[in-house]
């Protein structure tokens, strides 16, 4: 296996080649809401503007992490992630799949087809090797995750936006009817004092 013969600096030489027939950083067609999917396992960068949920590699450790729990088939991977954000990201199939197969193809992971064409993925011996090497960063990955899990179960926001857009439907019909000016500076007051009454929960 290439993890048992190369060592931590050839086994990553290893898998930005086989990146390359692969594919892996493509984007794909989940993920988002707000963070950026282009984590491609360690190969490449990419700038579409949005925050990153994984820099480069982390995914291939978060996914490893996951089938040394448990073997797990892509899609469980994906979701398993996503609950873990608490809905708030999930892995496009497009990152997941390329990174899950360059896992098998160097030896950290092994794969076994079921039920017809799904592979069902486990984590080898020098994957477990690979992971304990890692253990720092992926404590660090998984309490990112959890953090954005935990911000999200704190913050649902459908509500507010909801609250946001009838305040603006409020202020431009009041101001088309027409304001004086105190009335406006009653208005700016009571905005004002919502915001320092907000900013101080």
């Amino acid at each position: 296996m290439f993890g048992r013969h190369m060592g931590r600096h050839g086994l990553n030489e290893e898998m930005m080649r086989l990146a390359g027939r692969f594919g892996a950083g493509r984007r794909g067609f989940g993920g988002g809401r707000g963070w950026s999917d282009d984590d491609d396992g360690g190969f490449g960068r990419h700038g579409h503007g949005r925050r990153r949920m994984f820099e480069g590699g982390q995914l291939r450790l978060v996914l490893l992490k996951l089938i040394s729990e448990q073997p797990r088939h892509g899609y469980e991977l994906i979701r398993a992630i996503e609950e873990r954000t608490g809905g708030a990201y999930a892995p496009s199939p497009g990152i997941v799949y390329p990174t899950l197969t360059l896992l098998a193809e160097t030896g950290l992971a092994s794969e076994q087809v079921t039920d017809g064409t799904r592979k069902l993925y486990e984590i080898t011996t020098e994957g477990q090797a690979y992971l304990a090497e890692q253990a720092d960063e992926v404590t660090l990955i998984l309490a990112r995750l959890d953090a954005v899990g935990n911000a999200r179960g704190r913050l649902d926001a459908v509500p507010v936006r909801r609250a946001m857009h009838n305040l603006r439907n409020v202020l431009i019909n009041r101001l088309q009817g027409g304001l004086d000016k105190e009335r406006v500076h009653e208005v700016v007051a009571l905005i004002d004092e919502a915001a320092g009454r907000i900013e101080r929960l």
